[in-house]
């Protein structure tokens, strides 16, 4: 065999060589970047309360999920931005990146925004809380469920019927039911009464807690040593 033809081979030999260990390290850097990102997801959560936007409706019982949102942040460098389908705020605890959103679609359209910002940040289900306002609670009770009907909730019915599944977590906040027969749209609607007024800063904090155990502990945990509180 001629010094050339060795030559020839050789080459082939390395070339094959070099394009075999490239192609293992593009696989173990593709491996290393979807186990980066999967663990990235992770550690992000949505959390969205539930309400209408406007002025007119800001001090509403059926906008508590906006204000457990805006308690959340109160005091720190955090701060809501216009974005689409809702003002968002992104909120830094432990570690994990908490994406606050309050939609901008109306009650009734909940399930679109919610659709949205899962995808956008690539939040799987089972890190997603929605926080709504309960007729079947005394006000001020809090309960946290991981899956559920929606019980005459147009918010949850579409967030429902967008993600083609009830099993998301909620967060239920209590405000009675202290309305005469077909005064429930006024009820929800209309403004805290005096006695309801002096206890919902601390309702507010106290669901603020839920939210960080669910963020922190998990879903289970924190329903066996919240709920009830």
């Amino acid at each position: 065999m001629t010094t050339d033809v060795v030559t020839f081979f050789y080459a082939i030999n390395l070339s094959r060589t070099s394009f075999i260990n490239t192609f293992s390290l593009s696989i173990r850097t593709i491996r290393i970047s979807l186990i980066f990102n999967i663990s990235e997801n992770k550690m992000k959560y949505l959390i969205v309360g539930l309400g209408n936007p406007g002025f007119k409706y800001e001090n509403t019982r059926h906008n508590v999920g906006f204000k457990v949102l805006e308690k959340l942040i109160e005091g720190s460098k955090t701060e809501f931005e216009v974005e689409k389908l809702g003002n968002v705020a992104k909120h830094k605890f432990k570690g994990r990146t908490i994406i606050l959103l309050q939609p901008s679609t109306f009650m009734n359209l909940s399930g679109k925004a919610v659709n949205y910002w899962m995808q956008k940040e690539k939040i799987p289900l089972e890190n997603v809380l929605i926080i709504t306002d309960d007729l079947s609670l005394p006000f001020g009770t809090l309960r946290l469920k991981g899956k559920g009907s929606d019980a005459g909730h147009n918010g949850l019915k579409d967030i429902a019927a967008t993600l083609n599944t009830t099993k998301y977590a909620r967060l239920k906040f209590g405000v009675g039911a202290d309305f005469s027969e077909g005064r429930q749209v006024d009820y929800v609607l209309g403004d805290w009464n005096f006695t309801e007024k002096k206890t919902l800063n601390e309702r507010l904090d106290m669901s603020c807690e839920f939210i960080k155990g669910f963020a922190s502990i998990g879903l289970n945990r924190t329903m066996n040593e919240f709920n009830g509180k």
